[in-house]
């Protein structure tokens, strides 16, 4: 089988970039080929260079869609117009919408994209009805919408107005890693809390650091005992504020809040590096909070490369209730809170602190996890469901020519 795979792909840094490298490695790991029409290609080309791709030596296509991009989702409506034969489908990272805001505003509401803030933010806001109406347009003519979560799937069905058999379920997939025993504590040996993925705002890391502030500040007997690592891929792009950098902000806000001695830091943590940093610690942490302006056009039900990777490597997580995460923290691998809630969080601190045997507890159900949802597993589904697609397609197509003859 030969499919054509549209999405980000590094050096881009995301994660779906990230996902995506993956899925491909797996993919061809177990046989399936493999075509990357849009790899490295600027935005301007992508249309020639999906004119000029021989569409007919590939059996389906499957996009990547999310992370506020719009070039998959533009082929994908092009490929529906221009390439009928093939069957189409997408990993929507993102519900429970496909896109949430065009990349180009209908006139005269795309005058309004030259002018400061808000009037591009109202702009997108009064838009809203035409992108809806153009998701829902495309996700009718796809095969299948892929989610990673149930709670996702649920609600982009519901959001698309698409059947709800239409809608598959594929968890994210996570390396296969060789396990590794939590490390020591005790008066000497600190319990090791780790914030791991990119960082730049909307993470909930100033909640982090507030909650263990709040810890401290209560005196508690074991508040002494923990140290906290942030670790991850920095985004250059999106960690500028107008005033020096996020990074700056961060470590400014240690040091207001007197936590300078308990934090570690691992920036740009290469690849290789990441299972052994993960494993040197107890529990990850996931603070994300939901960005209030996308709250109004919808609910963002997505998941995270980071907890997957707590699942490869057999650790726990604290996690807030953002995105889908209360679905993929019910299993007994950790704690949730609810988002934004920093008193919360540190109640949810203080408990592992007086009971540090939980995070044994919380490490044996995320391996157990991490090993149901190996990449070749994941990508044997999607080649699973690929086939069908294409074969349904193909039987759709000729029942609709016997129609018409």
């Amino acid at each position: 089988m030969r499919i054509a795979l549209l999405a980000p792909l590094p050096p881009e840094k995301n994660g779906i970039a990230d996902y995506a490298s993956q899925l491909v490695a797996a993919l061809r790991a177990g046989g399936t080929e493999v075509a990357l029409p849009l790899q490295g290609t600027p935005a301007a080309e992508a249309p020639a260079r999906l004119r000029d791709f021989a569409w007919h030596t590939v059996t389906h296509v499957h996009a990547e869609i999310g992370g506020g991009r719009n070039s998959e989702f533009d082929a994908l409506r092009w490929l529906a117009r221009q390439q009928p034969q093939l069957s189409l489908s997408a990993t929507v990272h993102d519900p429970e919408r496909l896109i949430w805001r065009p990349a180009h505003l209908p006139f005269p509401l795309s005058l309004a994209q030259r002018w400061p803030a808000p009037w591009p933010q109202a702009a997108t806001l009064l838009a809203d009805p035409w992108t809806l109406r153009a998701e829902r347009r495309l996700a009718r003519q796809l095969d299948a919408c892929i989610t990673l979560t149930h709670m996702g799937g649920h609600a982009l069905a519901t959001r698309m107005r698409i059947p709800p058999e239409r809608v598959r379920v594929i968890a994210h997939g996570n390396a296969s890693i060789t396990p590794q025993a939590l490390p020591g504590f005790g008066p000497d040996e600190p319990l090791k809390l780790l914030y791991f993925g990119f960082i730049y705002r909307g993470k909930g890391i100033e909640d982090l650091l507030d909650a263990m502030a709040l810890v401290r500040q209560r005196q508690d007997v074991h508040a002494g005992n923990l140290r906290l690592t942030l670790a991850g891929g920095t985004a250059p792009e999106t960690a500028f504020a107008q005033h020096g950098t996020y990074l700056d902000e961060l470590r400014a806000r240690i040091l207001r809040l007197g936590l300078t001695d308990c934090i570690d830091w691992q920036l740009d943590l290469p690849a290789r590096d990441i299972a052994a940093a993960i494993q040197t610690h107890h529990v990850m942490a996931l603070p994300y909070r939901e960005s209030r302006k996308l709250a109004l056009l919808g609910r963002m039900l997505g998941t995270s490369g980071a907890l997957s990777w707590a699942n490869a490597c057999g650790r726990g997580v604290i996690s807030s209730d953002a995105r889908a995460f209360a679905e993929e923290v019910s299993s007994g691998n950790g704690l949730t809170y609810p988002q934004g809630d920093v008193a919360a969080l540190a109640e949810r601190l203080t408990q592992w602190l007086a009971n540090p045997s939980l995070a044994a507890g919380w490490a044996g159900h995320a391996a157990r996890i991490g090993a149901q949802r190996t990449w070749p597993v994941i990508a044997a589904q999607f080649r699973q469901l690929f086939e069908t697609l294409q074969a349904r397609h193909a039987q759709a197509a000729r029942h609709d020519m016997r129609r018409d003859d």
